[in-house]
């Protein structure tokens, strides 16, 4: 909590604050002539006048009218009266200087006109001594302004943490401010402990908490822009934890224009971290198929949803339904595609609603004459439906069981579910329900009569760059200045672009034949370790380690949360299949019967009814093979081979 000082204003402060500028430059005029005369004065008084040369007192009757006039005349010519207190810098102490030069130099022409003559020390005392009395002046009655402003107004006091040249020039700017006093120093070099500098002494770092009680410390002023912005964020974050309030001074390269005032990650792609080329499948000849069809994205909202809607544009289907419960995650996608799809033609329908509701969704499909649906709503964060197990089977099984089966009531022509790989022998809740959700389609599409709706399903390993991935969390975390956390040296995971995935939704769409599963060849697995040093790499920065103790960003390893596995999988028997698209597999594997599908379904409802977590984590146990196991992870991950 700020402590800054605010104190009713003083009666001095009030007749300060009332002043005209037209009033302050007559009291600068005024007290500029009273300066000339009061060094004419002490320069005669002191200096030891030649014989024959007139008293003092005749001098200055001869010379003050003279000297004062031309002094007003000048003194406005350069402008000195019309400077405020704060402005007296270098330009108008130099101001100040020509004026006295001036000035003497008429006195000496004076003297010369009524046939006198002095020594060149005279001439030079009085131009040395108006000088003087105009700095001091302006430096005094500064300071006493400064003073009576502070003692009633808001005055915030200033710790400033870093001691070198940009910390001095902060100190000396802040001198001359009404609302800031700079109480000391903190800088990490040992060399400067201890001094006084430009004033301030200079004190440790640790001292931090203890000085800012003592002296009622407002604000902490960074003032080290050569430390990187990690380092500066490490400092930034143990000082807010004291309860101080820090702002952090930008480096003179951004304040002079010449490098962005902008978070330098900005620039991070989340193709960089593939580590393979990114699949660019040619759109056009997979989405025939959508074109003049009235197509409906459930989660259109999300980040899969949304980039399936951008694609889906280019094929021109005849409508397009973004069929969403996010209240403003579908306004985002409906603002964003709205332009772009009055351009193609396309009619754009957003629908505010959940896939759990049967009535709303049987009635959206017989309204909107839905030709092809595209499954992409689900809870996918794995720490979140671990946590809400019942949630997470309500949405992703049920909800997707129950949009299938209305699918293929309103005699609709395709249905793709999105599922993951976590999907594959899953150790926690999240992979279970899309397990089971790939079940529940299976199911159904094994049923199907021929001629009847085709249901498919595409599996995805991480997709980078979306909600809740790495990427963001990582860029995140390198803005904060640290520490990129991991969950173990050895976790690996696959990924793919956000843009591959949809691809790979819209090539499996136009290739589905009915219970499969699809599957893009994304390369090797990527150590998630080796991500973390790339994105830090990547953002222009060293990992701090045990070699690099130096470095700006440490990588931390957490341990895997519960439900998380070492390495994921793709499919469970290596039954993989080519397809048109060399880089798109198809998968079919075993299912359940159609009797076990029935009581795992009426099971989970029972269970989401009652509110039964146990009965159903005892089911998923019990269903799903891998959930909850602790088997030993496999030594390497299957990879699909080309």
């Amino acid at each position: 909590m700020s402590r800054t000082k605010i104190n009713e204003p003083s009666r001095l402060e009030s007749i300060l604050r009332s002043l005209t500028r037209r009033q302050k430059y007559a009291f600068f005029l005024t007290l500029d002539l009273i300066l000339v005369v009061t060094a004419l004065v002490l320069t005669l008084t002191v200096s030891n006048l030649p014989y024959g040369f007139p008293p003092a007192g005749v001098a200055l009757l001869v010379a003050v009218p003279s000297l004062t006039a031309l002094a007003g005349g000048l003194s406005v010519g350069l402008g000195l009266p019309g400077l405020a207190l704060a402005e007296f810098d270098g330009s108008a102490t130099l101001r100040s200087a020509i004026l006295a030069m001036m000035l003497a130099f008429a006195a000496f022409l004076l003297t010369v006109a009524v046939g006198q003559s002095l020594p060149f020390a005279v001439y030079a005392g009085f131009a040395i001594t108006l000088f003087l009395l105009m700095f001091l002046s302006r430096v005094v009655l500064l300071q006493l302004v400064l003073a009576i402003y502070r003692r009633g107004g808001r005055v915030t006091r200033v710790l400033i943490y870093g001691a070198g040249s940009t910390g001095t020039q902060l100190v000396r700017a802040f001198r001359s401010h009404k609302g800031i006093d700079p109480v000391a120093f903190v800088d990490d070099n040992p060399s400067m402990q201890g001094l006084t500098i430009a004033g301030l002494p200079v004190h440790r770092p640790t001292r931090v908490a203890e000085i800012a009680a003592q002296k009622r410390i407002d604000r902490v002023l960074l003032a080290v822009p050569s430390l990187s912005p990690p380092k500066q964020a490490r400092i930034a974050r143990k000082l807010q934890e004291m309860g101080l309030e820090v702002q952090t001074l930008p480096s003179f390269s951004q304040l002079i224009g010449t490098e962005a005032l902008i978070d330098r990650l900005e620039t991070m792609k989340p193709k960089m971290f593939l580590g393979r080329d990114e699949v660019e499948a040619p759109l056009m000849d997979g989405l025939d198929i959508y074109r003049g069809k009235s197509v409906l994205v459930s989660g259109a909202g999300g980040s899969i949803g949304a980039e399936l809607c951008r694609q889906l544009l280019e094929g021109r289907p005849r409508r397009l339904v973004l069929f969403e419960m996010s209240e403003i995650a579908l306004f985002n996608v409906g603002r964003e595609l709205r332009h772009t799809a009055a351009e193609f033609g396309v009619e754009l329908v957003p629908v505010l609603g959940s896939v759990t509701d049967a009535g709303q969704v049987r009635q959206v499909i017989d309204r909107e004459e839905v030709e092809i649906i595209l499954h992409a709503a689900a809870y996918k964060h794995v720490a979140l439906v671990q946590a809400n197990p019942l949630v997470g089977l309500s949405n992703n099984v049920l909800g997707t069981h129950m949009l299938a089966a209305a699918a293929i009531e309103a005699g609709i022509e395709r249905f793709i579910l999105i599922s993951t790989d976590k999907a594959v022998r899953p150790r926690g809740v999240m992979g279970a329900t899309k397990r089971l959700a790939e079940l529940a389609v299976q199911d159904l599409a094994a049923r199907v009569p021929d001629g009847g709706t085709i249901l498919s399903m595409v599996r995805f390993g991480n997709v980078l760059g979306s909600s809740g991935s790495v990427v963001p969390i990582f860029h995140d975390q390198i803005r904060r200045g640290g520490p990129v956390t991991v969950t173990h040296p050895h976790v690996t995971r696959y990924f793919m672009t956000i843009e591959e995935a949809a691809r790979l939704v819209l090539r499996a769409g136009s290739m589905a034949e009915g219970g499969e599963v699809f599957l893009l060849d994304m390369g090797e697995p990527v150590r998630i370790v080796d991500l973390a040093t790339h994105a830090i790499e990547a953002a222009g920065y060293s990992v701090q380690s045990e070699e690099n103790p130096q470095g700006d960003i440490a990588i931390e390893y957490i341990g895997l949360s519960e439900g998380e596995k070492l390495h994921e999988e793709l499919f469970f028997d290596g039954s993989e299949r080519p397809t048109a698209h060399r880089k798109i597999f198809r998968v079919r594997e075993d299912g359940l019967s159609e009797f076990e599908m029935a009581d795992i379904l009426r099971t989970l409802r029972r269970a989401v009814a009652d509110g039964d977590a146990d009965l159903a984590l005892d089911l998923l146990s019990r269903r799903v093979a891998g959930f909850g196991q602790d088997r030993a992870e496999p030594a390497a991950p299957p990879v699909i081979q080309v």
